[in-house]
């Protein structure tokens, strides 16, 4: 018989008091733990409400930012010359698509050319932040855009909207001088992180686009505006199901650029120039104010907002005229004769009379020949000027040597670059002495006399680009001021660099002997008398005319007849106008144009001079007040405001004159 142990209580009050004190232990931890619930949700409901309400209201929204509206560029006359338009475009969310290869193939049989640009399209979306849109296409048409709408829902993740586009109307008139606008490249962030930036939001939406040369480049900031947002309603997935109009905020449109340009006169540089490859720039001599700069052949800067295809970049970028390169700032050439001003202005200022008189039998001996343009005579600065007698200043030239010629054309805007509010200029380069010491030729740092008289006529070492010519120019015509240029009017209605210029030193009879030359040379027996003549009645320009070689031709033709492109002369020529009272100043450089300063240039300046005269009312109403009639210059003049050609030029190019400097 087994026994079992059992619980025996001697007394009932002893088995009632166990019980008890079991229930109370319970009891009190329950209590206990309904405290702490309770103190909990007190916490919770009433001390952190307002932090808790934060966070789910922002789970439950989203803070989109919105680009700003780029600000307008315009010209001195209010004329757009970058703005924006309305385009359509299809965006790709990767959180909302279930496999982004498939809709990627479905949206590809509704845009084709979507295909082509796949793996890019793949590389942006993986690369852009959560839930943000990632354009694919832009500049759909009204079909391409129904097309998309209208497969909407076998597309999951795939959004068509209308945003604003930059867009320039001129195309490739301001191709240069305003550049383009493209996409942020990582390069672009890098560069910011390195300079202790900090990189603004909005540089990585994937839509976004910056300046990338001339005045959206350096202007970019301003241009930007501010960014909006909009405060955005989401499902648990993160898609849009509504939109919060008092959270959101509208975004500020950039700045307002007004630069110092003239639409009419730019469009008119840039159509004379023709299949030619070269540049114009033309100034006010008065204020320095630049109203055209052109650089030719241009290119369409539409082409590169949404992405140039690289077809049609390696076609720009391997033609040898060079079209994305701006030749009116970093393109440099030998002046050629056109500096032959400069020689004159550093020999006055050494004492020399203007009134002396140089013989010039056709040639000039030192060392070895140097072939004059023709046998001139006896000849004075004047005279020099008006024939562009290279006898005349290849004297002058060894007589006072480089450094002399080095301070005149530094002092006339040689040899520096301009603060215009661009970059990418290139100063060329003003040898003398010193530069030879420090740029030895095979160890020799000795400036040999042989290298005076080409100095003397503005070859050799010596390279300028058409803004310098333009300046030089200017400051031959207003005599006292040393004229700098200006190209930007005012930033947000803020008008920019209205200082005054600094005294020019030379005595202005000086400049009034170069003058006298300059309307010389455009006079008849001059080098630049026959395609120089603006038929405006009294208002004449002067001028000055150059040809620079761009080779060594031995005992063969200058003038480039059966040469390749690239082994003609440049040509080149400045002038300015009315000559009685100068107002506009103009320079010319036709890359090998394989003619003459008066035969490729002279025609060129002609026709921009006489639209920047006709647009002045002063000048126009003293021209008609001479009884002299225009309304054939105010049709050529219409016809350059509409892009339109004239024949002026053209008939010229087909028939050329004889070469003349």
């Amino acid at each position: 018989m087994s026994s079992e142990p059992q619980l025996f209580f001697s007394d009932v009050n002893e088995r009632q008091g166990s019980f008890l004190r079991r229930t109370l232990l319970l009891g009190g931890a329950t209590v206990g733990g309904l405290a702490v619930l309770v103190g909990r949700l007190t916490q919770l409901q009433i001390f952190n409400a307002e932090q808790y309400a934060t966070l789910a209201s922002n789970n439950q929204f989203n803070f989109r930012l919105v680009p700003p509206p780029r600000g307008l560029i315009k010209d001195r006359n209010g004329v757009v010359i970058a703005g924006n338009r309305p385009s359509f475009r299809v965006l790709v969310v990767r959180d909302e698509t279930k496999d982004l290869d498939e809709t990627l193939d479905i949206l590809g049989r509704l845009l084709p050319d979507t295909l082509e640009r796949r793996r890019t399209i793949i590389r942006e979306v993986n690369a852009a932040p959560r839930f943000s849109p990632v354009p694919i296409k832009s500049d759909l048409n009204w079909e391409e855009f129904s097309k998309v709408n209208l497969h909407a829902a076998d597309l999951p993740g795939i959004m068509a909207d209308m945003n604003e586009a930059r867009y320039y109307p001129h195309a490739g008139a301001y191709a240069h001088v305003v550049g383009y606008v493209a996409k942020v490249s990582d390069n672009d962030i890098k560069a910011l992180r390195e300079r202790g930036e900090e990189v603004p939001s909005i540089l990585y939406n994937p839509g976004y686009r910056i300046g990338r040369q001339g005045i959206e480049k350096s202007l970019d900031e301003q241009l930007r505006g501010e960014a909006g947002g909009n405060r955005v309603e989401v499902d648990v997935r993160g898609r849009v199901v509504a939109e919060d109009m008092a959270g959101s905020k509208p975004p500020v449109q950039g700045a307002e650029v007004v630069l110092t340009l003239d639409n009419d006169i730019q469009q008119r540089a840039l159509e004379v120039f023709g299949e030619e490859a070269g540049s114009i720039v033309v100034m006010d001599v008065r204020n320095g104010d630049i109203l055209a700069m052109v650089s030719s052949p241009s290119f369409d800067p539409n082409l590169f907002v949404s992405g140039v295809p690289s077809r049609i970049y390696r076609a720009l970028a391997d033609y040898e005229r060079r079209p994305l390169t701006d030749k009116a700032l970093s393109g440099t050439f030998a002046p050629g004769s056109t500096f032959k001003p400069v020689v004159g202005l550093a020999a006055m200022k050494r004492g020399v009379d203007p009134n002396r008189r140089i013989v010039c039998n056709g040639s000039f001996y030192l060392g070895r020949r140097f072939a004059c343009l023709g046998r001139h005579g006896a000849v004075d600065m004047r005279g020099a000027l008006k024939a562009s007698c290279n006898v005349y200043f290849m004297t002058l030239a060894t007589e006072m040597g480089p450094d002399a010629i080095a301070e005149a054309a530094r002092d006339m805007g040689f040899g520096q670059t301009f603060d215009i509010g661009i970059s990418g200029q290139k100063a060329g380069l003003v040898p003398d002495r010193e530069w030879r010491r420090k740029n030895p030729v095979r160890g020799d740092t000795k400036w040999y006399p042989g290298e005076t008289p080409s100095y003397g006529i503005g070859q050799g070492a010596l390279t300028v680009n058409a803004l310098q010519l333009a300046v030089y120019t200017a400051r031959i015509a207003n005599g006292r001021k040393a004229v700098v240029p200006r190209l930007i009017k005012s930033i947000g209605g803020v008008e920019q660099n209205t200082n005054a210029f600094a005294d020019l030193p030379y005595d202005p009879d000086m400049f009034q002997v170069l003058r006298d030359g300059m309307e010389a040379v455009t006079a008849a027996g001059g080098t630049g008398f026959r395609n120089s003549q603006l038929g405006l009645g009294t208002v004449k320009m002067a001028g000055k005319t150059g040809t620079a070689q761009a080779r060594n031709y031995g005992s063969g033709s200058r003038k480039g007849a059966g040469r390749p492109w690239n082994q003609k002369d440049h040509n080149l020529f400045v002038a300015y106008a009315p000559t009685d009272n100068p107002r506009y100043a103009v320079s010319v450089i036709v890359q090998h144009g394989g003619m003459g300063g008066g035969t490729a240039g002279a025609p060129r300046a002609r026709e921009v001079m006489k639209v920047a005269l006709l647009k002045d009312p002063e000048i126009r109403a003293r021209i008609e007040q001479s009884g002299f009639e225009v309304q054939e210059d105010q049709g050529a003049l219409e016809a350059a405001a509409r892009g339109e050609p004239t024949d002026t030029v053209a008939t010229e190019a087909a028939t050329p004159p004889p070469l003349v400097e």
